[in-house]
């Protein structure tokens, strides 16, 4: 039997709350939380003025994660992943990370609709103004376009999220 720590990550629309969740997940399971985000701020600040940007520097920043993660995973410690897992692809880089060992993992999959989303992404930009450019309706729909919800059939252990949006 093994030992390992449980993967946990999350899929949603963007501006559905998945960083918000991932945060409070991290604290309430004495998680290593590990934000996609901020990583990409530290390595690359500045240089992230688009989504093809994003996609790029991501795409680099995902082959040195995936063997931490899995590492940090090996010795016990669970770690949350704020990063989308919002397309097959984009999940199967996760399943990458845990099937080998057969690490534990949990997707939480939040079930926000386009208005809540939307909704919270205005508020975002007010309490986060550098972010104001990307939280846009138009960037929303851009990036809402590519959304895939999980199936069954991709054999995830998910945990169906329903936040109230105020």
């Amino acid at each position: 039997m093994n030992h390992y720590g449980t993967l946990l990550f999350f899929c949603g629309k963007m501006g559905a709350g998945k960083s918000t969740l991932s945060a409070k997940v991290a604290q309430q399971r004495g998680a290593v939380l590990i934000s996609e985000d901020a990583w990409l701020e530290a390595l690359y600040p500045g240089e992230i003025e688009n989504f093809n940007d994003y996609l790029n520097y991501s795409s680099r920043l995902k082959p040195i994660l995936r063997e931490h993660v899995k590492q940090v995973l090996m010795t016990g410690a669970s770690v949350v992943l704020d990063m989308p897992a919002n397309t097959r692809k984009q999940r199967d880089w996760f399943k990458g990370i845990y099937t080998e060992h057969e690490i534990p993992h949990e997707l939480y999959y939040l079930t926000v609709g386009d208005a809540g989303c939307l909704k919270q992404l205005k508020e975002r930009q007010k309490q986060q103004p550098g972010r104001a450019h990307f939280d846009t309706e138009e960037v929303f729909k851009m990036v809402t376009s590519y959304f895939e919800p999980p199936s069954d059939s991709e054999g995830f252990n998910v945990v169906i999220v329903e936040p109230e949006i105020t």
